[in-house]
């Protein structure tokens, strides 16, 4: 490549049509602006936590004593499971209508065992129920979107370790986009963008954080955030459903790994925002073919120089473009010298 990447430079991201400035110079720069105390590791159970086995939620229904993961409707759903009449196709203010289900996914009855600390038997039923989550919306839904937040620095409400399942009769602003980019992709070039990627960044391995022979952890060489990861298949794969039981095996492997590394970078639970883009549904969208899809997973973590600092995405960021301080190439390098088999908290 011929650009100096060490010094101000913009990357493209070819799945969104985006671009991100990179500013190499400015990691020297001073901080005296906001900084948080880290999340602490929270104790196994918590009897003032709605998500608790046992805990009464907020409405007054009781969870039950559950083993394992636990799936109930949201009691504050996002959608309503009927759309609403009327609409408008005013060009000003063009309004529709929208419907879908909400519904929260415990990952353990353990209030303190987010992801990293989880068994590989554990995760892989977490893998199991995304997956069998998204086959059952997916018969009614156009689109079904599984993800999690974590931390109260990404305005995560409960610390227990869980995520969430929103499945809607509309496709969402990224699903359409990534469906868009990687459609135009495949017209141009006659491969799948995003295995053609995972191809690539393991050759190079600049970028990689972590990799099996079924899966790739990747700091994106268009990264926005300073330690956000790609999560890539390295087989052709459009939904969660469709992975084979070795394949959802290797997948809760590389998924404890990435984030221990997380959590040992800082010594701290790392908190980030993930989730799954996979290939949309029909519903009452009309779907046409989905070769062009590839499953993958984003995480954005907002953490920037230590568990107390993060990356705000302001001023240019939300009046021009994205903006980073830190390469991905540095960001990968920094991931990879912490262990991702022994958790710091032992």
């Amino acid at each position: 490549m011929s650009i100096d990447l060490a010094r101000p430079h913009r990357r493209f991201n070819p799945l969104t049509g985006g671009w991100v400035q990179v500013s190499p110079q400015r990691m020297g720069r001073p901080w005296q602006g906001e900084t948080s105390a880290p999340d602490p590791l929270p104790p196994a159970y918590d009897p003032a936590c709605y998500l608790c086995p046992g805990n009464a939620r907020v409405g007054g229904e009781a969870n039950p004593a559950y083993e394992g993961v636990y799936v109930f409707p949201n009691d504050f759903p996002a959608l309503a499971d009927e759309a609403g009449e009327g609409g408008s196709d005013d060009p000003l203010f063009r309004a529709e209508a929208s419907a879908g289900v909400c519904r929260v996914i415990c990952f353990s009855p353990d209030h303190g065992k987010s992801l990293p600390l989880l068994t590989p038997a554990q995760l892989r039923s977490v893998v199991d129920c995304w997956a069998d989550q998204t086959a059952e919306l997916g018969q009614r839904f156009a689109s079904v979107q599984v993800f999690e937040n974590k931390g109260a620095m990404m305005g995560c409400s409960n610390p227990h370790p869980h995520g969430q399942v929103w499945a809607t009769t509309h496709w969402p602003q990224e699903v359409a986009t990534e469906d868009h980019h990687q459609r135009a992709y495949m017209a141009e070039h006659g491969g799948a963008l995003l295995l053609d990627v995972a191809e690539r960044e393991a050759a190079s391995g600049e970028r990689v954080v972590e990799i099996n022979d079924d899966w790739l952890a990747t700091v994106p060489f268009w990264a926005a955030w300073p330690f956000e990861i790609l999560l890539l298949p390295r087989f052709p794969v459009q939904r969660l459903p469709q992975l084979t039981g070795a394949q959802r095996d290797s997948l809760a492997a590389i998924l404890k790994a990435l984030t221990t590394r997380y959590d040992n970078l800082f010594e701290t639970s790392f908190p980030y925002s993930m989730g799954w883009h996979q290939a949309p549904f029909g519903s009452n969208v009309a779907m046409p073919d989905i070769d062009h899809w590839q499953l993958h997973a984003h995480f954005y973590p907002p953490l920037l120089r230590s568990a107390s600092v993060r990356k705000f995405m302001v001023g240019y960021e939300m009046l021009a473009e994205p903006q980073r301080d830190l390469t991905p190439e540095r960001a990968a390098q920094m991931l990879r010298a912490v262990s991702g088999m022994v958790h710091y908290a032992g």
